[in-house]
């Protein structure tokens, strides 16, 4: 009873952590038929022009110049026109003042990672939060970011391979949270430049790969933090998540998961992915990277695998 017990709380730490970074995230136009990124650019100029009129009263010196950041807000479905511009007041807020490093960082690091013509991963590492610390248990191993065939991006993660009880043992949950805020800037970044070399609204997919996720142990702290970035996150990147695998479940916890899913909203239903194979072959993450780093076996089977989950 008490094993059943803990599998049953794990499963509903799981669920909620996931459905805190998918319920804000919807988007408003089908899956069926998006527009282009300079359709939508176009066709909600003046709404761009009055977001960038604000940030640019409040914050003359740092307000952002790309519209594809003041564009999502004006996708993000379900919300008034007050509810854009306090969400936007709120988003400049924070990234004046507690999130500053964070998104002054984030743009450093990109610059510097592009510099070369390519992309060199190394600046973007070694300009995180704390990464003296966090580097030593988060690489590429456990967390990565790649390039789906339709453009959008995917962050991968492993959290079962994560020695979170040391990690943990080293910083603070603040610390933590600030770590994964940085990784999303950094993808909101070049989710946002893409979507306009691409001409499509590139969205951030996030694959949780929980083989040999711990159903005993591990340290709380670490998925508070996850969670705190998670919830931050929806505040702040309005309209960047897309769907969320979650991939490769131990079967007791994936039984236990799918009897959750029901009493979910539909929204949340369709966003939440449950799937066992990709990955599952895959010793580290590198090897699904993009740009000639991966393996080309291993990143062909990884993209044949999501895009038969997007198709369903």
């Amino acid at each position: 009873v008490l094993f059943f017990t803990m599998i049953v709380k794990v499963a509903s730490f799981t669920i909620s952590l996931l459905i805190s970074s998918i319920v804000p995230s919807c988007i408003a136009f089908s899956a069926t038929a998006k527009p282009s990124t300079s359709s939508l650019l176009e066709n909600f100029s003046y709404e761009i022009s009055e977001l960038r009129a604000i940030a640019e009263q409040n914050f003359p010196e740092t307000a952002p110049t790309d519209s594809v950041f003041y564009l999502r807000y004006l996708l993000k479905d379900g919300t008034s026109a007050e509810e854009r511009k306090a969400m936007l007041e709120s988003n400049l807020q924070w990234r004046n003042n507690e999130g500053k490093e964070i998104v002054e960082s984030s743009e450093k690091a990109v610059e510097a990672a592009m510099a070369s013509g390519g992309w060199d991963n190394s600046p973007v590492r070694d300009m995180a939060p704390h990464a003296n610390i966090v580097n030593k248990y988060i690489t590429t191993t456990q967390c990565l970011t790649t390039t789906l065939r339709n453009g959008d991006l995917c962050y991968c993660i492993r959290a079962g391979q994560i020695d979170d009880v040391a990690l943990m043992s080293e910083v603070s949950i603040e610390q933590m949270t600030d770590f994964f805020l940085y990784c999303k800037e950094v993808n909101s970044i070049i989710a946002n430049m893409r979507s306009v070399s691409s001409d499509k609204v590139v969205e951030v997919l996030t694959a949780n790969d929980l083989k040999g996720v711990k159903l005993v142990g591990g340290d709380a702290t670490f998925r508070k933090a996850l969670s705190a970035a998670s919830t931050k996150a929806n505040d702040v990147y309005p309209s960047l998540p897309g769907p969320t695998f979650l991939l490769n479940l131990p079967r007791v916890l994936g039984a236990l998961v799918k009897l959750f899913t029901p009493l979910f909203p539909e929204e949340v239903r369709q966003r939440l992915k449950f799937e066992r194979g990709p990955l599952s072959e895959v010793e580290d993450l590198i090897e699904i990277s993009a740009g000639g780093m991966g393996t080309t076996s291993a990143r062909d089977n990884f993209l044949d695998e999501i895009d038969a989950i997007l198709a369903k």
